[in-house]
């Protein structure tokens, strides 16, 4: 009859509890992180358009188009005409 006061829970079943609240706290992080990560607006990855200025630069650093070709398509972005000289300017 001696020890049944603390039957069965020595420090190994201790040890073993303490690991399975650590594994149900990973388990809940996890979810937690993924509800956050794929719930977002952006799907959990940020994937910025680029804009159609940023794909003439680009162009034009790479040498697919030379600098006149940028400089009338930039004015075509901006909406200006071939004749104008700045966009500083009011439109009438």
């Amino acid at each position: 009859m001696m020890g049944w006061y603390n039957d069965g829970w020595g420090g190994g079943n201790w040890a073993v509890m303490g690991l399975m609240m650590l594994f149900w706290v990973a388990v809940l992080g996890g979810v937690v992180w993924a509800a956050v990560h794929f719930l977002r607006g952006d799907g959990g990855h940020a994937t910025a358009t680029p804009t159609p200025r940023s794909v003439l630069d680009t162009r034009l650093a790479s040498g697919e188009i030379d600098a006149e070709q940028y400089a009338g398509l930039r004015r075509l972005l901006d909406g200006t005409s071939a004749g104008t000289v700045s966009s500083d300017h009011p439109r009438p």
